[in-house]
């Protein structure tokens, strides 16, 4: 059984070539992932402030030794565990190690079970430091979730939650929905809220990619993720490079965005099963705006406020009248569309996306109506029985109201 711990890694440095080899294969047979080094100028190049695992290096070595070494590691990242291997004659060097900074030590030959045992217990203290760094970001920077992913609605609140939860696993990801909803975003999101952070972020077209460009990706990644735009475009043999890069551990997280049904695009041979039912196991669906009528709102005031800053322009008043023909629409460009609405509306081109034609004042009364019951469920936190006291309606009444303006009473219940 795999691991699915992103801390399993060890820098393993030993100068003695059948010592270094026989402790790789020990901490491979225990599902760890080793990097193996002869020198500490080979060794230094893998240490990286947040790096995913612990250093484990032997003491005496040609040239700087293991304690040159520990002072690099911590130089930079005094959290960065380092276990010392030493010889019979060096334990009162590596008890001085402890005193100096370094995690534990192991005297050679040490059994495999006694190096499993430390290495497991120096990256469980790993994992923590970086589990509370990556949250202490989360809180100085604001949660992305709450920051890029706008609404108020129900659906909008299932989908930060979702963002969160996908984004704390290992897993790769599927995120799909319909042109306009925004994948990329989500893919972004996803990474913000995941261990590799402040990993970098790579975003690629799938129908541009060749098995090189997708290997070069995975190196350039490292540790962080990579998003292809529109999966279902990748050429087959595309598929199956990245079918075998997934199978690697060491290597980033893979987000793949589809507004593609690929369950289909498989039943017709059109897409790899196997490469399907990898990223099935965790799918972010997006729902349209549609669904979710009630965000429109706040999206456009945001998607308003970045096109005056884009623009240079002032604010234009908002009026419930603009709010209610833009709730009047289905939108099926999604946030696409309404963000270049936005940006009409700021530089004068249009009234606020109303639809094409005059409406007369029953159409407009309608619309307005339709945006006073979806604000006052707002209010109300979906309960509707007080959004009905609240518009001084009987209940019925409330709900034909909400039948006959399409509004998803379901949505708040």
């Amino acid at each position: 059984m795999k691991r699915t711990n992103a801390v399993d890694r060890v820098l393993l440095v030993d100068d003695d070539a059948s010592v270094r080899e026989a402790l790789g294969q020990t901490l491979e047979l225990a599902e760890l992932v080793p990097t193996l080094a002869g020198t500490y100028i080979e060794a230094k190049d893998h240490i990286i402030r947040d790096f995913a695992g612990v250093v484990v290096t032997d003491i005496r070595m040609p040239g700087k030794d293991g304690f040159a070494l520990l002072e690099y590691a911590q130089g930079l990242d005094p959290e960065l565990p380092v276990v010392l291997l030493t010889g019979e004659g060096d334990i009162p060097m590596a008890v001085k190690g402890i005193s100096s900074g370094a995690f534990d030590f192991l005297e050679k030959p040490c059994s495999p079970k006694e190096l499993v045992a430390v290495v497991e217990k120096a990256l469980r203290t790993r994992a923590l430091v970086l589990e509370n760094r990556r949250l202490k970001r989360q809180v100085e920077s604001g949660d992305a979730a709450a920051r890029l992913l706008r609404g108020t609605s129900a659906l909008s609140k299932r989908l930060r939650s979702e963002a969160r939860t996908v984004a704390r696993s290992a897993a790769d990801v599927l995120v799909t929905g319909e042109p306009g909803v925004g994948t990329a975003k989500m893919a972004e999101v996803v990474h913000l809220l995941s261990a590799g952070s402040v990993a970098p972020f790579l975003k690629f077209s799938g129908a541009a990619m060749t098995p090189r460009t997708l290997t070069a990706a995975f190196q350039d990644a490292a540790e962080g993720s990579i998003f292809i735009d529109e999966v279902a475009a990748l050429p087959s043999n595309v598929q199956f490079s990245l079918l075998d890069l997934l199978e690697t551990h060491d290597r980033p997280r893979l987000i793949a965005g589809s507004y593609a049904n690929l369950s289909d695009l498989v039943a017709r041979n059109g897409f790899s099963a196997d490469l399907f039912y990898r990223l099935e196991a965790a799918v972010i669906r997006i729902p349209p705006l549609r669904e979710r009528p009630e965000d429109i709102p706040v999206l456009f005031r945001h998607y308003v406020d970045i096109a005056c800053e884009q623009t240079n322009l002032p604010v234009p008043e908002i009026t419930s009248e603009i709010i209610a023909n833009l709730m009047a629409q289905n939108w099926p460009g999604n946030a696409r569309s309404l963000m270049n609405a936005a940006m009409r509306f700021v530089m004068g081109l249009s009234d606020g996306g109303a639809p094409e034609g005059e409406l007369g004042l029953v159409e407009q009364m309608a619309q307005v109506e339709r945006s006073l019951l979806i604000s006052a469920l707002q209010r109300h936190h979906g309960n509707a029985t007080e959004a009905a006291k609240g518009l001084k309606l009987p209940r019925k009444t409330f709900y034909d109201k909400l039948t006959r303006h399409g509004v998803l009473a379901e949505l708040y219940r």
